[in-house]
């Protein structure tokens, strides 16, 4: 049977999640809001919408989740130095441990994705994923020629 390319992705993608909720089910946060956890603890001063197009959900779903995050002292919005009406987002001293276990659990589960491969194989697995994505990343007017064909394909 063949493999279509984009739903075995997508299949990794979503059995990594699945067994990441697992493991961290017992940490009392949700999937979405460890993934956004992570992704400031990668991008500190990042704003909710960098998280939302990281998450790929609307804005307004990320700033509840945010909300939740700060209540719980986690992460902490800061005015931007440039525009006083943008936010920036870090994590908080009470969040590092929190941060520290999930970054464990997520070696854990890459290691377990990983097994059976040779240092060369998941080189070049990796490089050429980042080729594909950066392929994907295109402007939009770099794009124009393909979505003409598309239209009259």
């Amino acid at each position: 049977m063949e493999q279509n390319l984009g739903f075995l992705t997508n299949d990794i993608a979503r059995l990594m999640r699945k067994r990441f909720d697992m493991l961290t089910r017992h940490l009392g946060i949700t999937g979405p809001q460890w993934r956004a956890l992570l992704i400031i603890a990668r991008n500190p001063g990042i704003s909710q919408g960098g998280v939302a197009d990281y998450l790929d959900v609307e804005p307004i779903t990320t700033c509840r989740m945010i909300d939740r995050l700060e209540q719980a002292d986690f992460v902490e919005r800061r005015r931007h130095p440039d525009d006083r009406r943008a936010w920036q987002l870090h994590l908080t001293p009470q969040a590092e441990p929190l941060v520290d276990s999930l970054k464990t659990h997520a070696t854990r589960i890459t290691d377990t994705a990983q097994a059976g491969f040779s240092a060369e194989e998941m080189d070049l697995l990796t490089n050429l994923l980042v080729r594909m994505r950066d392929n994907l990343s295109q402007s939009p007017t770099d794009m124009a020629p393909l979505r003409q064909e598309a239209q009259h394909g």
